[in-house]
Parts: structure tokens; C-alpha cells; sequence
């Protein structure tokens, strides 16, 4: 069976819109310096727990988060991130690129840093199902972990595979360490470490059918 897997949040759901403007919600005006602060800690705090369930990942980054900026941060508001994740919007080209990549005969699965409960929320808004998905919870590890991809592997023995991810360091190191071909959805336009594990490279997901069938 053939298969192309994603990546979920900055790949299919814009996760930098999603965290800025949850953070807006509980510090006005602070909601940028709280997403380049809460992505410089979220790592750490995956890889100190790796059990730990995403909910709680959420919100212990954005407690590091608010401590580095000096933003007070309310107890009960940690979870403002949990609580408004299942509506962070999905990008516009998503359904018609995902679409085109089924109707080609391609599977589709998801293989994301995220828990059941909390994705199934986002699954209600995809507008294309998918046939596998893989979370955390399943793997009992994060990403950069090879966790994720050793599970889809042995449950779905893919005849083909090609994984479709926004995350350099999350997604295609570990696809590239274990021989899956790779499009990296550069959607911030950053300077990949090693250009010379991508395979293939796009700006957003059009054109996606072409580079998945071109590999």
C-alpha cells in the first residue's frame, strides 16, 4: 500500500496563529514574544518527559514561556493552549492538496506531537480523512523520536512511503535517519541545517501530488 504521512500542526493546521493568538487571550499585546519564547522551550520540556501528555506539555512550556518574558500567568489559564487547540485554522490549501493526493490512490496518515483527545478535535476539521494516525500518546515518545514512524511502519508495511512535514528537526531528521523519502513544506522559509537530507522542498502544500509522485 502506498502511503504519504503528515505532520500535523505547521504542516496542515497553522499552529503559530493557533499559539499567538491564545496567548492574546490571556496577556494582550504579548502574544508574539510568548510563540518564539514557548518555541524555544517546548523541546526541552518533550524530551525531560516523554510520557508526559501533550496537554500538559502545552502548558508547562507556556509557564516557561511567560517566566522567561516576565508575563504573569494566571493558574487556570495554562490551559488556555489545550482549550482552544482543536479550533487553530487549518491552511486554505490543505483540502484540495490532500484531496488530489488521495484521489492519485495515495493513503493518508498522521503522525503528530499531539494526544488522541486533543486531535481528534482537529480531525473533526480536516477537510480530508485519513486513514491512520499515530499520536504521542501511541508512540510514548515525541518527535524527533524514531517512535512515531517505527509504529506506523510495523502496523501499515508500506510498499511506499513518503512523509510530508513543515518540521526540519522534528519530521525530516528522523524520516531521512530511517530511509523514508521526505517533502519539506518550508512555510517559514528557513535555512535548513543539512540541505543534504531533503529530498524534495515546497514553500506550502501546493504542488504536493507532483512532488510526492516524483520522488
Amino acid at each position: 500500500m502506498r502511503w504519504v504521512t503528515f505532520d500535523c500542526f505547521g504542516t496542515l493546521v497553522d499552529w503559530r496563529h493557533g499559539i499567538l493568538t491564545s496567548a492574546e487571550l490571556i496577556a494582550p499585546g504579548q502574544g508574539a514574544r510568548l510563540l518564539e519564547a514557548y518555541n524555544r522551550h517546548e523541546h526541552a520540556v518533550q524530551a525531560e518527559s516523554p510520557t508526559l501528555r501533550y496537554r500538559d506539555v502545552l502548558a508547562e512550556t507556556l509557564r516557561r514561556a511567560c517566566a522567561e518574558e516576565k508575563v504573569e500567568l494566571n493558574a487556570d489559564d495554562a490551559d488556555v493552549l489545550a482549550a482552544t487547540l482543536p479550533y487553530w485554522p487549518v491552511f486554505p490549501e490543505v483540502g484540495a492538496e490532500l484531496g488530489a493526493v488521495r484521489a492519485a490512490g495515495w493513503n493518508l496518515g498522521l503522525l503528530t506531537n499531539c494526544d488522541r483527545d486533543l486531535v481528534a478535535g482537529t480531525l473533526r476539521r480536516l477537510p480530508v480523512p485519513f486513514d491512520a494516525v499515530v499520536t504521542a500518546e501511541d508512540a510514548r515518545d515525541y518527535k524527533p523520536s524514531n517512535a512515531h514512524f517505527e509504529v506506523f511502519r510495523r502496523a501499515h508495511e508500506p510498499s511506499a512511503w513518503v512523509h510530508v512535514a513543515q518540521g526540519y528537526f522534528h519530521d525530516m531528521v528522523p524520516a531521512h535517519r530511517l530511509g523514508v523519502r521526505r517533502v519539506w513544506i518550508n512555510r517559514l522559509g528557513e535555512r535548513a541545517p543539512d540541505e543534504t537530507i531533503i529530498q524534495r522542498v515546497l514553500p506550502d502544500l501546493h504542488g504536493l501530488l507532483s512532488a510526492v509522485q516524483n520522488l
